[in-house]
């Protein structure tokens, strides 16, 4: 039987990769807008904690949330949690930019799921990638800062990878599988939450 979990994104490039590495679960994903709150912190397990929290408040209903962040070496962990305001302001080319000239291009990208079966019970699956920052935008898959990550022990960035191979790699695809691996194991947390209500 199909799990059906909520998830509380309107990112549809996330939920496809998520429901890549979920389905071979059998989890199924029903995206839900809600207003879940993302408060500022320098944590992504804080602010995915919260925004699962405020989620389930919202539906009464077992929820997900996923929160992901570019931090680069060089420039003190930044974007990291602001990657995607960064992203929307600078973009690519503003931080190809800012590593103009710039030798040590290490960067790692994190990605945190929170899953609220209620109000006080969050799990949390973690999952990242060492990688650095490519000199060039490099392909058109994937979406954010993927054309200008390049994994350790790759040639291509994920922008040049397909879905399969960029979640066989990726901090997104690491953090789902974990949270597959639990339901797998503990389904009958979520399900019978979801009955109560």
């Amino acid at each position: 039987m199909t799990l059906e979990l909520l998830f509380a994104t309107n990112n549809l490039n996330k939920v496809r990769e998520a429901e890549f590495v979920l389905n071979k679960f059998g989890i199924s994903l029903k995206t839900i807008t809600v207003s879940k709150i993302e408060i500022q912190s320098n944590s992504l397990r804080e602010i995915a904690i919260y925004a699962a929290r405020s989620a389930y408040r919202a539906v009464r209903r077992p929820i997900i949330v996923e929160d992901s962040g570019l931090f680069i070496d060089a420039l003190n962990g930044f974007p990291g949690p602001y990657s995607s305001y960064v992203y929307k302001t600078i973009g690519l080319n503003g931080i190809l930019k800012l590593l103009d000239g710039v030798l040590n291009r290490k960067a790692r990208f994190e990605a945190v799921v929170a899953l609220a079966v209620n109000e006080n019970d969050i799990y949390v699956f973690e999952g990242y990638v060492e990688g650095y920052i490519s000199s060039e935008i490099k392909g058109s898959s994937g979406f954010g800062f993927d054309p200008i990550f390049i994994p350790i022990g790759c040639s291509e960035t994920f922008g040049e990878m397909d879905i399969a191979k960029k979640t066989s790699y990726s901090h997104r695809g690491r953090a789902f599988r974990e949270l597959g691996i639990w339901l797998t194991n503990n389904r009958d947390k979520v399900l019978i939450q979801d009955k109560a209500l």
